[in-house]
């Protein structure tokens, strides 16, 4: 079956070892349904309402340091304890519980609380690279936990609820379900056929061309085959690495770049400050070599046709298999097409 092919198929994840339907005739239907404001762009470069604005209370009394550039503290109210109980054991195997042990924390990006990764200058990005391997190596020595979960919510309507730049990082006891499911995919897969899954896909998608959406000397960004979001994408390393630890100097600025050049193609999109939920996938901090494992990274963003319009998952998703209409070649398609460059030239800009 051709890449583009405009009637209902199914396509594979070999990450999640699932099926997508994919309905591109669907993309034709009118829409009727919720529609949203779509977020604009804040030029206040400091909020006195703001608790990770330099200088401001947080919760439970603590004061935010009138900090200059990354700033990272223990989540005033995590989901997360470092010590926690071991639950009752139940009276019925099929009640089973375990105890979850970890830690959460905050990774404020800039002191301007107006900027969002693809207004920030590169070497701020760099900045908070480095502090995310920092915070990386400093977790994953502390023996009781296996994962750490480095991940951005932005926008409201993606469960953020402050607008600062700024990312959370979950550290846990145990492996989470999907890097667990994508460990075992690749391990499976290197068993196999003795080479790396996503070293393969890259090539795949290196010589197919149409789901590349950009690239630099060291990652590639693509809406991968198996796509669940409308404009989801996949940042993966070109040289096979498990861990930002393994990233060498070069590496760390070019991940800077690669995250700031698909940002901006985001808000470009449609002219908006564009909501997703974006996480790196890294090996496990389980004291084993992982040499099945590839590092990447997923931006699931909910916008469907428009700034206004977005996409849940309901009815079949949640009840059969993940469908989508917009096809990974035509989402790939539009974001290339957008300019590399920001839109957006406010007085709040860093360009300014």
């Amino acid at each position: 079956m051709p890449s583009g092919s405009e009637s209902p198929h199914r396509r594979y994840n070999p990450l999640q070892r699932q099926w997508v339907l994919v309905s591109p005739h669907r993309t034709q239907r009118p829409w009727q349904g919720e529609v949203n404001a779509s977020p604009g762009f804040s030029e206040l470069k400091y909020d006195p309402k703001c608790y990770l604005c330099p200088g401001n209370q947080r919760a439970g009394g603590h004061t935010t340091p009138k900090y200059e550039s990354v700033y990272i503290f223990d989540n005033d109210y995590p989901a997360l304890l470092p010590e926690s109980g071991a639950p009752e054991r139940s009276s019925s195997p099929l009640l089973k519980a375990e105890r979850e042990r970890g830690r959460c924390k905050v990774l404020c990006f800039h002191p301007n609380h107006s900027l969002t990764l693809p207004r920030m200058e590169p070497a701020d990005i760099r900045r908070v690279v480095d502090a995310w391997t920092s915070e990386y190596e400093m977790l994953s020595r502390q023996p009781d936990l296996r994962y750490v979960q480095i991940f951005e919510n932005r926008g409201a309507m993606m469960g953020a609820s402050n607008p600062h730049p700024h990312c959370q990082i979950w550290a846990t006891e145990h492996v989470p379900d999907e890097p667990a499911q994508e460990t075992e995919s690749q391990k499976a897969y290197l068993n196999e056929n003795k080479r790396c899954l996503l070293c393969d896909y890259l090539k795949v998608e290196t010589k197919e061309e149409t789901r590349v959406v950009c690239e630099n000397d060291d990652f590639l960004v693509v809406v991968p085959w198996w796509a669940v979001w409308p404009f989801e994408t996949l940042v993966i390393s070109k040289r096979h690495l498990g861990a930002m630890p393994d990233l060498k100097d070069g590496e760390r600025t070019s991940l800077a770049d690669i995250l700031k050049q698909i940002t901006i193609r985001y808000d470009n999109l449609f002219q908006t400050n564009f909501p997703y939920t974006m996480g790196f996938h890294q090996r496990p901090a389980d004291d084993e070599a992982h040499e099945e494992w590839h590092f990447h990274a997923h931006f699931y963003p909910p916008l469907l046709r428009s700034a206004t319009v977005r996409k849940f998952m309901v009815g079949f998703e949640l009840l059969g298999m993940p469908q989508r209409d917009i096809t990974p070649e035509n989402a790939a398609e539009r974001l290339r097409e957008v300019p590399a460059e920001h839109f957006y030239r406010g007085p709040g800009s860093e360009s300014e």
